[in-house]
Order: C-alpha cells, then sequence, then structure tokens
C-alpha cells in the first residue's frame, strides 16, 4: 500500500478488508456500485466482490435501512450506506425504534449486527439540509454506537470494529475530511470502540474533539503554543461507548475542558461529557467548564455565514485565552 492513504479511500480499503475477512458482510445503498458512491467512498467494491455483496438500492432511506435490518437479523453483517446524514431523519423509525431495541426486547436471542455510515457535518456550503452534524441525533437513542474517525487509520480501524460489533453502529464519515491523508495502517488494524486517544500532549489546558473538530483543535492549540498555553487535544472517537476516562485523566493534568463540537450547542454531545465532568471530576477543575459548538440555527449556504455558526480556530483559541486568566 501507498505511504499515505486518503479518508476517503480508507473507507473503501476498511469495507473491503472485512469483506475478504467474513463472507457474511455486505453492502447496500444508493449508487455504492458501478458508481463508487457519491462521495467515492466504495470504489471498488463491485468489481472485487460482485453485485451478491454490493446491492445498489432505491432512493429509498427506509428500504435501506429496513433491508439492513432484516438481512442483520438473519445472518449477514450488512453495511449500509445513507448518502448524507441528514438524510437519516428519513429512516429514522428504524434507526430510532426498531434496530436498537430487537437484542434487548428478544433477551439477546435476536441481534442486529449492522453499521449505518453515513457523510456527515458541514463546512462545504451544501445548505442547510445537506451539512448537519447529527452525531447528537443518534445520542439521544439507548441501543445504538456511535463511531466518528478523524484520520484515515482510525476509519480503518473503527470500521473493524464497527463491523465485528453485534449492536448497531451509526458510522459518521466527515465530508470535510474526505481529501485528507494520513498513513495507512498495517493489517489487521481494529481500533475498539470507545477508546479515545490523545493526540497532542500539553498541561495548560484539554480540548475534547470529534471528527473533522480534531484537526481544528489540533490547529488552535498551534496557534495557543505560540502564546505559551500547552493544549492537550483528546480524539474521542466515539461517542457511544464515550470514554470519559480519558477525559478525567487528562483534566488531572490541565484543571481545563473545553469541548470542540459540531453539533448545534443545544443538545450536543458536548454537554454530556461536560455533565459527566460535573459528576465525576468537579474537583479536578480550576476553571468553569467551555463549550464551543454550532449555534442554534439552519446551516447557511454561503460560506462566510457558514463559517459565523460552526466552530473555527479563532473560537477555540478565544475560549482558551479567557479560560487561562480566570
Amino acid at each position: 500500500m501507498a505511504d499515505v492513504i486518503t479518508y476517503r479511500d480508507a473507507v473503501a480499503e476498511g469495507i473491503a478488508r472485512e469483506m475478504r475477512r467474513d463472507a457474511s458482510v455486505v453492502c447496500l445503498g444508493e449508487d455504492i456500485g458501478a458508481a463508487g458512491g457519491v462521495f467515492k467512498t466504495t470504489t471498488g467494491l463491485l468489481k472485487e466482490f460482485g453485485p451478491e455483496r454490493v446491492w445498489d438500492t432505491p432512493i429509498s432511506e427506509q428500504a435501506i435501512v429496513g433491508a439492513a435490518m432484516g438481512a442483520a437479523m438473519t445472518g449477514m453483517r450488512p453495511v449500509a450506506e445513507i448518502m448524507f446524514s441528514d438524510f437519516l431523519a428519513c429512516c429514522w423509525d428504524y434507526l430510532a425504534n426498531e434496530i436498537p431495541k430487537v437484542r434487548y426486547m428478544t433477551g439477546g436471542q435476536v441481534t442486529v449486527p449492522l453499521v449505518v455510515r453515513t457523510a456527515n457535518g458541514g463546512g462545504l456550503g451544501f445548505g442547510a439540509q445537506h451539512s448537519q452534524a447529527t452525531e447528537n441525533w443518534a445520542l439521544t437513542v439507548p441501543g445504538l454506537k456511535i463511531a466518528a474517525p478523524a484520520t484515515p487509520a482510525d476509519v480503518i480501524g473503527l470500521l473493524a470494529a464497527a463491523i465485528r460489533s453485534d449492536d448497531p453502529v451509526v458510522f459518521f464519515e466527515h465530508k470535510g475530511l474526505f481529501a485528507t491523508k494520513g498513513p495507512p495502517p498495517p493489517a489487521g488494524h481494529v481500533v475498539e470502540l470507545g477508546r479515545a486517544a490523545v493526540v497532542r500532549e500539553g498541561a495548560d489546558v484539554t480540548l475534547v474533539a470529534l471528527a473533522s473538530m480534531v484537526p481544528l483543535a489540533l490547529t488552535a492549540a498551534d496557534v495557543l503554543a505560540g502564546e505559551g498555553i500547552e493544549a492537550e487535544v483528546i480524539d474521542l472517537r466515539c461517542l457511544v461507548p464515550l470514554d470519559a476516562a480519558t477525559v478525567l485523566a487528562s483534566l488531572r493534568r490541565t484543571s481545563r475542558l473545553v469541548t470542540v463540537e459540531e453539533n448545534p450547542y443545544q443538545g450536543g454531545w458536548g454537554a454530556t461529557v461536560v455533565s459527566v465532568v460535573a459528576d465525576e471530576g468537579f474537583g479536578l477543575l480550576d476553571a468553569p467548564v467551555r463549550r464551543v459548538a454550532g449555534e442554534c440555527v439552519p446551516l447557511p449556504f454561503a460560506d462566510a455565514l457558514e463559517a459565523q455558526v460552526i466552530p473555527t480556530v479563532d473560537k477555540v483559541v478565544t475560549e482558551v485565552r479567557r479560560l487561562t486568566v480566570y
């Protein structure tokens, strides 16, 4: 394999690795076959695995997720693609009311080992109906695991863990990261669901981020380092399971916390992280907790306006400066 791989190509590589490993893994979604996916994240899968295992579907999110649910309940491990995460609303009954409850309601007799992949997030000027970060939607539903990788290696490693999971996983791929590059992981690479990564060490403040907010937080940390403020950056990687232990361990070193999330402030995952810290690590804090999050408005189309709504490096730097002089 090449020295670097794009986030986009890592999606197809991660799926292919699991399809080679396990014949029960199948893929379904709109235009994922010959077209290679609207974001070119399934390129090569149809050629290698054929139409028996790579299924182009009608334009119906209910049909895609409903078929995946049935396939998962009867022995397959389907990987279903919903083109934009905004469209999860179209199959919400399956995702919120059916899939996450089957294992519980059958006393473990029936599992639903499926992955719903979806392109998530803003920053590309796709407008209000194609730009939302919707991890917080899934976070409200008990029984769903949630993964959102920030690097190509984590795409492959988390996909492996997600596809092998006996519980349903919603897998958020960030549109703004598709062109980014990183080193490819070795064969057999698996990243355990629910294990965060400290991607930069620092002693002054902890920045907790997810998906595209991870490189943004790292850039903010570089700016702050020039001012003598050393930020520790945590990539959560998953929201369910949530690795609160890594966040609390970081706070023992830094005593200050800023969450950086693209979800709207209202109901965003940062609020859950902050509440856990308030419950379990209040004594570690030397300053108030701050949340940098999306504004509670529909996402504008114009890039200048969109930058006003979603987090930016400047917004993170400003909050950290305020905290360090508290």
